[in-house]
C-alpha cells in the first residue's frame, strides 16, 4: 500500500518526536488518522450542534493506551476547521472541576492560555479574540456612524444579565479604553483578568475597578459568559475539551470526589436542557472513571441515571448518540494502515525511499501478536513506538536487513496506572497491627498488650 502524499520536514519529525515517545503529535494528525469514522462523525454532529447555537457534552471513554487522547486532538482540530474556538486542558492533582483552594481556577487559567482559533492552532488565542470583539464593534460603529464606546456598550448589554457577566463585560470595557487611548497595561491587566490570574479582589479592583475576580465558585459561569463573548466576535462557538479526568477517580476524599462530580452533574444538566448557548464539552477518562461504583461516575445516583448506556444497544447494535461514547478498539487491519502511514512519514512522502517492504509489514505484526497477544492493536502506543524504533535503526544503518532485527524487538503489554491499588481501597484488616510480631519489618520489637 503506497501513497503519493508529501510530507513536509519540519512536520515529519514533529510528528515522529511525538511517536517515538508515546505522546499524541500536535500536529499532522491526518497523517496518521485512521478507524473510528462513526465516532468522528458523532461528534462532527455535536459541532454542528453548537455552531447552530445548541450545546453538546460527550464523555469519550478509552482503555488505557487505546488514543483517547489523539482522539479529543483531532476533535479540537475539526472544531477549529468548523470556525469554533477551543479551549483544552488536562486535569491534575493542581487543576480540578470543584474546589476550594484554588484549583478549579487554575484550571480555568489553563484552559484560558491553551484557547485556540483557527488562525492560532497553537493557543494563546485570548488577546487575539478580545482584539476581533474591539475591531468587529468599531468596524459596526463607523458604519452606523455611532459612538464606538456606546456600540461595545450595547453589545455587552446581553452578557451583563448572566451570572458574573456585569463584571465581565466591565473588564472588557476597560480593554476598549486602553486599546483607544494607547494604554497598555490597562488592556494587559482586562487579559489577565479574563485568564483567571488575580487571585485577590483587592488587586482587581486597584487595576480594573471591578469587585469580582474568576475564582473556584465561578468556573462554570465562566466559560458560559465566554461562549456567548466569542460569539460576539464572530466565532459560532466554544469547545471546552478536558482529559485525564481520572485523576477525579483518584481523589482520595469522598467529599472532594463528589463535589467535583456535582460540577459535572451542573455542567450535564445545563447542556442537556439547553441553557447553555454555543458551548460544548468533550470530556477523556478510562472505564474504571465511568462505571466503578464506588469512585467512579456511577457512584453517584444522578449521574449514574444520566449516563446510563442505551441497553437495546447491544449484540452488534449500535447508538453513538448518547453523552458517553465508547472508543471502538482499532482492527488490525486498520493498524496496518497506519503502519504504513509512518512508513511513509519516515519516507518524507516518496514511496521510493521506504525503509520496509509490504511484507515486512505482516511479518512485524505477527511478532508483536506472539509478544502482548491482542493487545498490539486494542491499544497501540507500544507497538507505534516499537515500530518507529525499528524504522530509525533501519534509517541510521542501511545495511541491516529488518528480518535479522525483527526477533529482538522487546514489546511489554502497558498496564494501566489507574487500576493501582488506591489509598482508600486498603482493606483495614490487612493492615499490620501493633500486637503482631514483626508488623512493623525485621526489627526485633517485642508485642505487648495492655
Amino acid at each position: 500500500m503506497t501513497t503519493t502524499t508529501s510530507i513536509r520536514p519540519r512536520e515529519r519529525d514533529a510528528l515522529l518526536q511525538s511517536l517515538r515517545a508515546g505522546v499524541v503529535p500536535r500536529v499532522g494528525q491526518r497523517h496518521v488518522q485512521v478507524g473510528r469514522a462513526p465516532e468522528v462523525q458523532a461528534l462532527v454532529t455535536d459541532i454542528d450542534r453548537i455552531a447552530g447555537g445548541g450545546s453538546a457534552v460527550r464523555f469519550v471513554i478509552g482503555d488505557f493506551g487505546a488514543g483517547k487522547t489523539f482522539f479529543l486532538h483531532l476533535v479540537r482540530s475539526i472544531a477549529l476547521e468548523k470556525k469554533l474556538v477551543t479551549v483544552h486542558a488536562d486535569l491534575n492533582p493542581d487543576r480540578r472541576l470543584h474546589s476550594t483552594s484554588g484549583q478549579a481556577r487554575s484550571l480555568y487559567a489553563e484552559l484560558m492560555r491553551n484557547m485556540a482559533t483557527r488562525a492560532k492552532p497553537d493557543g494563546g488565542a485570548l488577546s487575539a479574540v478580545v482584539e476581533r470583539f474591539v475591531s468587529t464593534a468599531l468596524a459596526e460603529a463607523q458604519q452606523v456612524g455611532a459612538d464606538p464606546g456606546q456600540v461595545i456598550r450595547t453589545r455587552l448589554a446581553h452578557l451583563a444579565e448572566m451570572t458574573g457577566g456585569y463584571d465581565f463585560a466591565e473588564v472588557v470595557g476597560a480593554y476598549w479604553r486602553g486599546h483607544d487611548t494607547g494604554d497598555e497595561q490597562l488592556k494587559a491587566a482586562a487579559v489577565r483578568w479574563l485568564r483567571a490570574e488575580y487571585s485577590t479582589k483587592t488587586e482587581a479592583r486597584s487595576a480594573l475597578g471591578v469587585r469580582t475576580i474568576i475564582d473556584d465558585a465561578t468556573f462554570h459561569d465562566h466559560l458560559k459568559l465566554m461562549s456567548r463573548f466569542v460569539r460576539l466576535a464572530g466565532y459560532d462557538g466554544m469547545l471546552v475539551c478536558l482529559d485525564e479526568m481520572v485523576n477525579l477517580y483518584k481523589l482520595a476524599s469522598t467529599q472532594a470526589r463528589n463535589a467535583n462530580y456535582e460540577q459535572i452533574l451542573r455542567i450535564l444538566n445545563d447542556t442537556l436542557q439547553g441553557t447553555a448557548a454555543h458551548l460544548g464539552f468533550v470530556f477523556g477518562g478510562t472505564p474504571e472513571f465511568l462505571t466503578d461504583s464506588r469512585r467512579g461516575l456511577y457512584s453517584y445516583a444522578a449521574l449514574q441515571s444520566r449516563l446510563a448506556e442505551n441497553s437495546f444497544a447491544r449484540d452488534g447494535l449500535v447508538d453513538y448518540s448518547g453523552p458517553v461514547l465508547r472508543l471502538t478498539a482499532l482492527t488490525p487491519e486498520d493498524l496496518y494502515v497506519l503502519l504504513t502511514k509512518i512508513r511513509h512519514i519516515y519516507a518524507f512522502g516518496d514511496p521510493s525511499r521506504h525503509l520496509l517492504s509490504d511484507d515486512a509489514l505482516p511479518a512485524f505484526m505477527h511478532h508483536c501478536s506472539s509478544r502482548v497477544g491482542d493487545a498490539y492493536f486494542r491499544t497501540p502506543r507500544t507497538t507505534i513506538k516499537a515500530f518507529c524504533d525499528l524504522l530509525a535503526v533501519l534509517e541510521q544503518n542501511p545495511e541491516a536487513d529488518w528480518r535479522r532485527i525483527l526477533p529482538s524487538v522487546e514489546l511489554d503489554q502497558e498496564s494501566n496506572p489507574d487500576l493501582a491499588p488506591l489509598e482508600e481501597d486498603e482493606d483495614p484488616a490487612l493492615r499490620p497491627s501493633v500486637t503482631q510480631p514483626g508488623a512493623f519489618g525485621d526489627d526485633d520489637l517485642a508485642s505487648f498488650r495492655l
